[in-house]
């Protein structure tokens, strides 16, 4: 069932869970989405970045999504993310399509400016009840890239991340913390970072690039307080690698369905895998149990 992400983040602050928030290219990883939370009993959000809604339509993803959630995940709550929104108007639309939380990123902007154009999205966003997520420090990288070493992974400023926060007023932060888009070999989390904005910052925390971090990192961060990891990369190798496979092993197929329905399971086990690691699976079911 399609929610409010206010919703499911406030259980997962209260139950001390981060949420998955999974990026999605096209009907196969948004089925991988559905039917992961329903297996794993888990709330998630399925996010769409202004390149994904280029290619499948802002009309049809958000359709899609809705009637997914509605149909494929009726039992296990799902919300809708705008991820990396790099304007007022990309913004807009989507608070138009119905989504009840946009990124605004603006951080490769100086502080000033972020805070301006942050505070003009938040002002029409609250009116129309939709969360905001604001960004500060440039995240690095691309979802889907993989490389040895980045040549240099910059870090927020946590008095800059306090400073924003205050005067945006979003609802959500996400912070440069040493993590970056893709999967790299010096990407890491500095938790004295995470600490050091966690301490002053009480809104919830996004994690940006979640694909490239180790396990044990990941939960220590949740431990921390990150509330939302993003996963972007996992998925689209998941998909790429089992489409290439099944494609190599059946190159006299002609349906399409039949090369495609193994990258839905693919992704899903990698979702469900995501979803334990972050704390979040089975707690709808209890949740449900206790009411």
């Amino acid at each position: 069932m399609l929610v409010h992400i206010k919703d499911i983040v406030r259980e997962a602050q209260k139950g001390g869970y981060a949420l998955g928030a999974f990026n999605v290219t096209n009907l196969e990883s948004i089925l991988a989405v559905a039917r992961a939370a329903v297996k794993a009993n888990s709330a998630a959000i399925i996010q769409v970045s202004e390149s994904a809604i280029k290619y499948m339509g802002l009309k049809p993803v958000t359709h899609i999504v809705s009637t997914v959630a509605k149909n494929v995940a009726a039992a296990v709550p799902i919300a809708l993310h705008l991820d990396h929104g790099s304007s007022f108007d990309a913004v807009f639309e989507c608070i138009n399509a119905g989504f009840t939380s946009v990124h605004i990123d603006a951080s490769s902007l100086p502080l000033d400016e972020n805070i301006n154009l942050t505070k003009q999205v938040v002002k029409v966003a609250h009116a129309r009840r939709v969360w905001v997520q604001g960004e500060v420090g440039a995240i690095v990288g691309s979802p889907g890239d993989i490389s040895a070493r980045l040549k240099a992974i910059p870090l927020a400023k946590p008095e800059e991340v306090i400073k924003f926060v205050k005067e945006t007023k979003v609802d959500t932060i996400a912070a440069a913390i040493g993590t970056a888009h893709g999967v790299h070999a010096n990407e890491d989390i500095v938790f004295s970072l995470l600490k050091a904005i966690k301490k002053q910052v009480k809104i919830p925390f996004i994690l940006h690039g979640g694909s490239g971090v180790a396990d044990s990192k990941i939960k220590k961060a949740v431990k921390e307080g990150v509330n939302i990891i993003n996963v972007g990369t996992d998925l689209k190798v998941a998909f790429c690698q089992t489409l290439i496979n099944t494609c190599l092993k059946n190159k006299k197929e002609t349906d399409p369905r039949n090369l495609l329905k193994p990258t839905i399971a693919a992704m899903e086990k990698t979702i469900m895998e995501k979803m334990k690691l972050f704390g979040s699976a089975g707690r709808y079911r209890a949740a449900k149990m206790e009411t």
